[in-house]
């Protein structure tokens, strides 16, 4: 179990533009306040006192996590990591500051400003005070650079070599994908008789009522499948983007049935807005796997 240690130069410990106030439970970014829940800045304090010592998840786990308390421990201890790295804009692959050692646990690898180190704390990722003027002065130049090298690493998706996004953002629209859905499988089931009309003169009779009891059966579907990603994505679902590429087969050929609704309201919107519109929908599946990669990236 983690001892007891006191926090360097009082209450508040600085590591690039960020700075933890350990006595009010806040992290600032450039002096902004970043939001943090409770828990992950709990973890984050623990492993900014011991700058680069590799903090076992079981003393995590004994820390954050008493034994009286009853949680699913990995998931609660992967949430709060991903919420620390999302405040940071850090993250797993290419780690700025919050490095996993694989099924072992965590370190923080930052540089601590050398003004918030404590007399005798010697690590990785901080600074011996004890060294002479001159080489704490080179050190101390040579900080900022080495903070906006690694936050110009960590600003950019490990999978997708993209900026790396507000993670709100790719949720949003992920879930504005799936109320469309809902939409158009409403709309179909509320209007089925125009659905009818609209398939039957698209199809011969005898392929127009296996189509329209495809609508049915496929609208059902989708409505519970909707339901579920929304909710999921509402909640912040951790394993959302790894349950959606195994379903991601079926998503990808209801997705691309439904492509052609738009031409089911052809006599309403034009037979050219509607092929426009199927066009771009047949895009949009795949667009939604991007989305939870952006989400979700992948944990190392």
């Amino acid at each position: 179990m983690l001892p007891p240690q006191a926090s360097p130069t009082g209450k508040i410990i600085r590591f690039g533009v960020f700075e933890a106030d350990l006595a009010t439970g806040e992290l600032r970014k450039s002096g902004v306040r970043v939001r943090l829940q409770e828990q992950p800045f709990q973890l984050l304090a623990l492993l900014l006192e011991r700058p680069g010592e590799m903090l076992t998840r079981e003393d995590l786990q004994h820390k954050l996590w008493p034994g009286d308390t009853f949680v699913d421990f990995d998931h609660s201890l992967n949430t709060a990591v991903n919420k620390i790295r999302e405040a940071l804009g850090d993250s797993a692959s290419t780690p700025a500051y919050v490095e996993t050692v694989a099924r072992r646990g965590y370190r923080f690898i930052g540089t601590i400003n050398p003004e918030t180190i404590h007399p005798g704390t010697i690590g990785r990722g901080t600074i011996d005070p004890r060294t002479n003027d001159s080489a704490a002065a080179t050190v101390a130049a040579a900080l900022p650079m080495k903070d906006a090298s690694e936050h110009k690493a960590a600003a950019f998706h490990p999978e997708l070599n993209i900026p790396l996004p507000h993670r709100a953002v790719p949720r949003v629209l992920f879930a504005l994908v799936q109320v469309m859905y809902a939409v158009f499988y409403v709309e179909a089931l509320l209007h089925w008789r125009g659905a009818d009309s609209a398939l039957a003169r698209f199809l011969p009779a005898s392929a127009a009522w296996p189509a329209l009891a495809a609508v049915f059966v496929t609208a059902a579907v989708g409505i519970a499948l909707r339901c579920y990603l929304i909710s999921a994505v509402a909640f912040d679902y951790q394993y959302l983007r790894i349950n959606f590429e195994r379903i991601f087969i079926p998503v990808l050929f209801l997705d691309e049935l439904w492509a052609l609704s738009p031409f089911l309201a052809a006599d309403k919107i034009g037979f050219g807005f509607a092929f426009a519109a199927t066009a771009a929908l047949l895009y949009v599946p795949f667009a939604e796997r991007t989305l939870l990669r952006m989400a979700y990236p992948a944990k190392s």
